[in-house]
């Protein structure tokens, strides 16, 4: 995937500045895909310059004005198309799981500054499911979807919610075995 395919999808829900549009990066497109605000309003210039987005002048009061971008049916094709394609399963580079294979050659000492290490990015995991959670309460109340957008992004959601489960009962996981481990 490209960053233009996310900032279409992002643009597609909502049509914003560039600002707006890396601000819901750091919120939530961001766990799947990431980008910093440099890399996301020079891809804008450069979908702007292709004719996949545009750009309408907003003016605002005491501050300077902004570009509102939204999608053009050029870029919605290059959306569509690239939806056709097939998807290749990722490879998983994770630095945590290669520290703990690593921690069969050190001393305990080590062990225990891994164990330390596990559970900071355990705590990190466990925010990010909160808010997830909280997301979750807030936009999708009810239990059926309002439309077929919000059946989308509710199951993105939950994806989303599962993944941090399933990461949060693998720290605990290798907690207890740090802990085990032999002195």
């Amino acid at each position: 995937m490209a960053l233009e395919h996310a900032i279409l999808v992002s643009l597609l829900e909502q049509p914003g500045s560039g600002y707006e549009l890396a601000h819901r990066f750091d919120r939530s497109i961001g766990r799947f895909w990431t980008a910093t605000h440099q890399q996301i309003y020079r891809v804008l210039g450069r979908m702007g310059a292709d004719g996949w987005i545009t750009a309408e002048q907003v003016d605002q009061r005491g501050r300077p004005d902004k570009r509102r971008w939204s999608v053009t049916d050029p870029g919605r094709a290059v959306l569509t198309d690239w939806l056709r394609e097939e998807v290749q399963p990722e490879a998983v580079r994770h630095e945590l799981a290669v520290k703990v294979r690593g921690a069969a050659f050190t001393d305990r000492a080590g062990q225990v500054a891994l164990l330390v290490e596990v559970a900071r990015y355990r705590a990190d995991h466990e925010a990010v499911l909160a808010r997830y959670l909280a997301g979750e309460r807030r936009d999708f109340p009810g239990t059926v979807p309002a439309d077929d957008r919000a059946a989308l992004q509710h199951v993105v959601l939950r994806g989303g919610i599962a993944y941090e489960r399933m990461v949060l009962a693998w720290l605990d996981d290798v907690l207890a075995t740090l802990r085990g481990l032999d002195h």
